[in-house]
């Protein structure tokens, strides 16, 4: 079959690791000073992450491919390093690749690779590099999507209630002022576009915070997206573009959760106005998983 993937050009490739937010299924990391793809597995070929490097280094290339193969995997893992293969390790265990990650560990061993990958850590004692290596099988080694982490909150239930009781009698009403709301779905010529200030939110962040619509909502036209999992954001680019070019916006405010995914809005709303006709003032809220505001400034 064939299908698209992200190739990495190392030899342009600087090290600055802006592609790695944005690559929506976390295949990327930075190992050794360079972005790496650790898992084909993962990759989905749309290549969020191309626009994000200053470099040129990463491209997408059409490959006639066989089923995913655990194997061919690893042949390429193990030339480029110990880090490489217990990133890709954790990589496959994070996202519950259970059978693959089976498969690596059997390649491992079949092939006899004690450690002789660990050639740029050669330093390392040899019972560090084989804990390292324990662990990277056992989960130990960190990975994957930190916006994907499980958290549970410890929740006050009087304060909700005590809360609850004192804005009953009085409900806030709705801040939004249009219809739709997702990016994808949006015209940037609408008219609630003419000369607004516009709201980009991160999809999460209204379900985050209590006071979203009094907050940041309040005035402004709103556009939800999700850095990580939305598919084609070179149109929602051509969007932001669009709304300060012809719908005249005045300013933009982005929304975003803490997730390092997330910074990916923030990214592309810098690219709109640095690629548009005008300038516009750009504000960025961080927002803590439990809607705590831990940023709020012009950028």
């Amino acid at each position: 079959m064939k299908r698209e993937i992200i190739k990495i050009d190392e030899d342009l490739c600087n090290g600055c690791g802006d592609c790695i937010p944005n690559c929506h299924e976390g295949a990327l990391q930075m190992i050794d000073g360079k972005a790496r793809l650790v898992s084909d597995l993962f990759c989905d070929g749309l290549g969020a992450c191309i626009g994000h490097c200053p470099e040129g280094a990463i491209s997408i290339e059409t490959r006639e491919a066989e089923p995913y193969n655990e194997t061919l995997v690893m042949d390429e893992m193990v030339k480029k390093g110990k880090n490489t293969v217990l990133a890709h390790l954790a990589h496959l265990k994070d996202h519950g690749a259970t059978d693959f990650l089976n498969e690596a560990i059997a390649y491992i061993k079949k092939n006899n690779i004690d450690m002789d990958i660990r050639k740029p850590d050669a330093s390392k004692p040899e019972e560090i590099v084989q804990q390292e290596m324990q662990q990277a099988m056992a989960g130990g080694c960190g990975g994957g999507c930190p916006g994907s982490a499980p958290i549970t909150f410890d929740i006050d239930m009087d304060e909700v209630e005590e809360a609850t009781e004192n804005t009953a009698a009085a409900e806030a009403p709705s801040e939004l002022r249009q219809w739709p709301v997702q990016f994808h779905l949006l015209n940037p010529m609408a008219p609630y576009f003419r000369n607004a200030d516009v709201l980009l939110a991160a999809d999460c962040a209204a379900f985050s915070m209590g006071n979203f619509h009094s907050r940041f909502l309040k005035g402004k036209a709103l556009v939800i997206a999700c850095p990580k999992l939305d598919s084609n954001q070179e149109s929602y680019l051509q969007k932001l573009i669009s709304m300060i070019n012809d719908s005249n916006i005045n300013s933009l405010t982005v929304v975003r959760m803490e997730v390092p995914c997330c910074g990916g809005l923030t990214h592309l709303a810098q690219q709109a106005v640095a690629n548009a006709n005008r300038k516009i003032p750009i504000k960025q809220a961080v927002i803590s998983h439990q809607g705590e505001v831990l940023e709020d400034d012009w950028i």
